[in-house]
């Protein structure tokens, strides 16, 4: 559903291809979120300063299920670059560099829109990400034949783990003593690593290829 918003222009005139734009950019927010229920976007000319150049003070409010969001954002159109971005960006729409430097500053408080609504929609849908902490320790024990072993973790307590759950297929460079991190669960039978990953993969394979070249020797 595309909803209608609300634009306002203080202290410059409106602008036909500025109000498209925001429409435009309103209809891509959409896409990224679809429950908005309102919308209101005043772009406000602020200052025209020698040194600092023109700035544009643009402001979205949001209305989605359950809250507000506003993104206020003042832009200072001085620089070099943005006046190439700008140019490239509204060539054959605007002929007023005022309002060129204006489609730029609602660009860039749109950006910052879409972000606080794909946080908005995370949060919603319960899918913020908690770190999960990754604990550390040494391969007390180890089963080749049997593809199991033994983590010693840092505070001395042993958790017990299986081929299947070391990463990358590193399980055959495993030996004792391997340092390793790995996620601890709560298993039927005590303390299990879900997750094994062997730390520094390179210095382990070079072990183990020693290690090969002295049988090969004897």
């Amino acid at each position: 559903m595309h909803i209608t918003p609300t634009i306002t222009f203080r202290g410059i005139e409106t602008s036909p291809a500025l109000e498209a734009d925001i429409r435009k950019r309103l209809r891509k927010l959409e896409t990224y979120y679809g429950a908005i229920t309102g919308c209101h976007v005043l772009v406000e000319f602020v200052q025209r300063h020698h040194q600092h150049g023109n700035r544009f003070h643009v402001r979205i409010d949001l209305i989605v299920p359950g809250e507000e969001i506003a993104v206020t954002h003042e832009a200072n159109l001085r620089a070099s670059a943005r006046d190439v971005d700008v140019e490239r960006f509204t060539k054959g729409k605007e002929t007023d560099p005022e309002r060129k430097h204006a489609h730029v500053a609602v660009r860039e408080a749109f950006d910052i829109a879409r972000r606080r609504l794909q946080d908005v929609g995370r949060r919603q849908r319960g899918a913020t990400k908690v770190p999960v902490r990754q604990a550390r320790g040494r391969v007390a024990r180890i089963s080749p034949i049997d593809a199991y072993g033994y983590i010693e973790a840092e505070d001395g307590h042993e958790v017990y783990f299986q081929k299947s759950s070391v990463l990358h297929d590193a399980f055959d460079r495993l030996a004792v003593d391997s340092r390793v991190s790995f996620v601890e669960e709560r298993g039927d039978e005590g303390p299990q690593a879900s997750t094994v990953r062997l730390l520094h993969p390179h210095r382990a394979r070079l072990k183990a290829s020693r290690a090969r070249t002295a049988a090969a020797t004897r």
